[in-house]
């Protein structure tokens, strides 16, 4: 087994590369809390842990480098992307059609209402109603405009929707 890993390409990296301006900090807060927070209390306890003597059959030392590996990771991670982001902090010029950072409200075929904000991969949160551009919902609703039919190939089924609002909020949120 070797040890070779192909060559990092950054088009290929994960979902799009827009983020709101919350969105953003959001990932900036958390990048500063695992680096001046997480990792040099982890640090603190595997240099105890390591002072106790044998290593090898040290759980406190054993999980704190697996902690610390994990912080590294998710530190690089974020490093990486948000060094690709592009932060989307003004509405676009057209306020009737669907883009990023808009907000949906959808109506299905039995008058249900349901609203949706189309963010970047870094956002998703369903409980908040936000859901990725990359998705086949959010890409469906790109560009679209108000009053405009879509259908949406969904596990249980193709549904159609109508977009009965659409609004942006501005930057602050």
């Amino acid at each position: 087994m070797s040890r070779y890993r192909p060559p990092h390409h950054p088009s290929r990296q994960r979902g799009s590369k827009f983020i709101t301006p919350v969105g953003a900090q959001r990932l900036k807060d958390e990048l500063d809390h695992l680096w001046r927070v997480l990792r040099p209390q982890v640090t603190q306890a595997v240099q105890e842990a390591a002072a106790q003597g044998d290593r090898s059959e040290n759980a406190e030392y054993i999980y704190g480098k697996r902690q610390l590996r994990e912080i590294d990771r998710r530190v690089r991670f974020l490093r990486q992307r948000l060094d690709g982001m592009v932060i989307v902090s003004q509405p676009p010029s057209d306020s009737s059609r669907v883009f990023f950072g808009a907000w949906v409200t959808l109506e299905d075929d039995n008058g249900v209402e349901s609203e949706y904000r189309i963010v970047g991969p870094d956002e998703i949160d369903a409980a908040k109603g936000y859901i990725s551009m990359d998705a086949p919902l959010g890409r469906t609703l790109l560009g679209k405009r108000l009053d405009d039919e879509v259908r949406v190939e969904v596990p249980g089924g193709a549904r159609t929707y109508v977009i009965t609002a659409v609004r942006y909020e501005p930057s602050g949120e």
